[in-house]
């Protein structure tokens, strides 16, 4: 399994960074991890010939802005989109014209799969769970080619992250907020909570990603932001676009 982080900001664009989107490439399966603007660069690793499933945390726009670079791709194989209750929905009324090319109109097969209730047709091992942000959320866990792989992106620390993270060889773990900063109303982790949910979680190792544009600007203030998750979990790195990692 090999992991290739394609966006790692929240919110917008900045010099370093696009907004979040991740690449796992399996032996079967090319799976992303929400469409911020990331996922431009994804035809650099993507050749089209494996199904390639499209996971969206939820709609807050930094997640799904990319999604109208769709019309760039060719998916021989076809896309599949899972996303929570409703996602056909919200998706027609986004992805249409005027705005952009609407998904019936691609070039290559596509389908959308609402999460709970659709997850029985994804044909490998994954579990979705809600967590806690200002709108609705969904955390992942994937376990493939023998390794299981957590996606916690908008939210705060919640028992579903636990659980989703429980043992996992990675957790990709969002970090919006500046160390020392919270906010009830719009919950997001600082570093040293990722930090105490890996622990908590007993994982391998722990992934930094999401970082709030306006919070961490420079790849410096990631960095200072790594230093302060190491002092709680060792094992745990920054997330940098264009970022490759096997899990073997």
């Amino acid at each position: 399994m090999e992991i290739i982080f394609l966006g790692t900001n929240g919110w917008y664009d900045t010099a370093i960074a696009n907004s979040v989107c991740v690449l796992v490439k399996t032996r079967e399966y090319d799976i992303v991890l929400d469409a911020g603007n990331g996922i431009y660069k994804l035809d650099r690793y993507v050749d089209g010939k494996k199904p390639v499933y499209l996971f969206l945390s939820h709609f807050h726009l930094d997640h799904i802005a990319g999604l109208h670079i769709l019309v760039k791709f060719n998916f021989k194989a076809g896309l599949t989109i899972c996303a929570g209750k409703g996602a056909r929905k919200t998706l027609n009324a986004i992805l249409r014209r005027p705005f952009t090319v609407p998904l019936n109109k691609l070039k290559f097969k596509t389908r959308v799969l609402e999460l709970p209730a659709q997850a029985g047709k994804i044909p490998f091992a994954f579990k979705s769970l809600p967590l806690v942000h200002a709108d609705p959320v969904l955390g992942y866990r994937f376990e493939l080619d023998g390794r299981i792989l957590a996606y916690c992106t908008d939210t705060g620390y919640c028992e579903n992250s636990v659980k989703l993270a429980k043992g996992a060889d990675l957790l990709i773990s969002e970090c919006a907020h500046r160390p020392g900063e919270s906010n009830p109303v719009w919950p997001h982790m600082n570093p040293a909570n990722a930090a105490a949910l890996a622990n908590e979680a007993g994982v391998k190792k722990l992934a930094l990603v999401h970082f709030g544009a306006d919070r961490y600007p420079l790849l410096k203030d990631r960095l200072k932001a790594g230093k302060i998750a190491k002092k709680t979990f060792k094992n745990t790195f920054v997330s940098r676009d264009g970022m490759r990692i096997k899990l073997v």
